[in-house]
């Protein structure tokens, strides 16, 4: 849909519910109505949006009572994940709107299976039951590692309360999460990353282990500014997602893959029409043999592989110890000359 304001406001009524499920994951359905707390995600009750169509007006309209604000869908896309410009709400409402949508249960329907642990269905409930990062906990967390691209990123999101589990104890807690999908080329959720944090804001939770990764990864990976069937000639692929989303920082326009670990960046699967693989490498040696398979492969597809290297340990060192603008510099000179012009900004 490339319609105006008001045809893609009537789009999103036409899925009301599910545009609340996705940007106001806080609240819940009551008849007729999405209650939440606010237009911002808040929790809590005083926030109505209409899910369907009656003599009180069309689906998708919004008050609330605290504040006597009102609205339509386009206002909740743009407050919950925290837009300015309405160019940047309209294409959150077109990606929105292009999105699969699952079949709605009936009523008196029997709940869905329990997902297998571990499995990518397991994997797309939890990420369906997270909300999008803006304004939360890790975004902060994000912000404070010099990481500013990440509201803006589906493949992010939060969820409140993360089962963690001890794998030495047993013990189980919930702790806050940042959760990065991993998907197929095709933008089929198929695992998640979770990076559990600090319920004080102070990093990563005090746990043995903060970050693990579920479902199916392998030629999988966290896609960042690529959008389901787009044609990518031009990419940069590595490990970790915080390494990837920094150097989103100083090449906004340049899809990047983070495979979550060396065994899955030896496996990666690129798109068919990839030319350029420009492969991201920490300073350390442990990841060399992910390296080196990578642009094995992509070699004997046709493709250039070009190793990128940080001048500290890994690229978010780099971005915060070093700042934007050197970073793009230090890049600068690793890159082709033509993806040097085109994707590097300072920041």
């Amino acid at each position: 849909m490339t319609g105006s304001a008001s045809e893609l406001a009537r789009g999103l009524g036409d899925h009301a519910e599910a545009v609340c499920r996705e940007y106001l994951s806080n609240g819940h359905r009551s008849g007729n109505y999405w209650i939440v707390g606010d237009v911002r995600n808040t929790r809590g009750r005083s926030m109505h949006v209409r899910l369907r169509s009656n003599a009180k007006g069309p689906a998708g309209k919004w008050v609330d009572e605290a504040t006597s604000e009102f609205g339509d869908l386009l206002d909740v896309i743009r407050e919950s994940c925290g837009l300015i410009e309405f160019r940047d709400v309209a294409d959150e409402a077109r990606r929105f709107l292009a999105m699969p949508r699952a079949q709605p249960q009936t009523p008196g329907a029997g709940r869905q299976p329990t997902a297998a642990r571990g499995s990518p269905d397991a994997a797309r409930r939890l990420f369906a039951m997270s909300q999008p990062i803006a304004g939360t906990l890790a975004e902060r967390y994000l912000a404070c590692r010099g990481i500013l691209l990440a509201a803006r990123e589906r493949a992010l999101r939060f969820h409140h309360g993360c089962y963690y589990r001890d794998l030495v104890t047993g013990e189980t807690q919930t702790l806050p999460a940042l959760i990065a999908a991993v998907t197929s080329l095709d933008g089929r959720i198929t695992g998640l990353q979770r990076t559990w944090l600090d319920p004080n804001g102070n990093g990563k939770a005090p746990v043995a282990d903060p970050r693990r990764s579920l479902g199916n990864l392998l030629g999988n990976a966290i896609w960042l500014g690529v959008e389901p069937g787009e044609s990518i000639s031009v990419m940069v692929a590595g490990e970790g997602f915080e390494t990837m989303a920094s150097l989103r920082v100083v090449m906004p326009a340049l899809p990047v893959a983070a495979a979550t670990s060396a065994n899955h960046l030896a496996g990666l699967s690129f798109p068919p029409d990839c030319r350029r693989l420009y492969i991201a490498a920490d300073a350390d040696a442990a990841g060399r043999h992910g390296i080196e398979r990578l642009s094995r492969r992509a070699g004997e597809a046709g493709n250039l592989a070009i190793v990128l290297r940080p001048q500290l340990g890994d690229f978010n060192d780099d971005l915060r110890h070093l700042g934007p603008t050197r970073l793009a510099a230090w890049l600068s000179d690793q890159l082709a000359p033509e993806d040097a012009r085109r994707f590097l900004t300072s920041g």
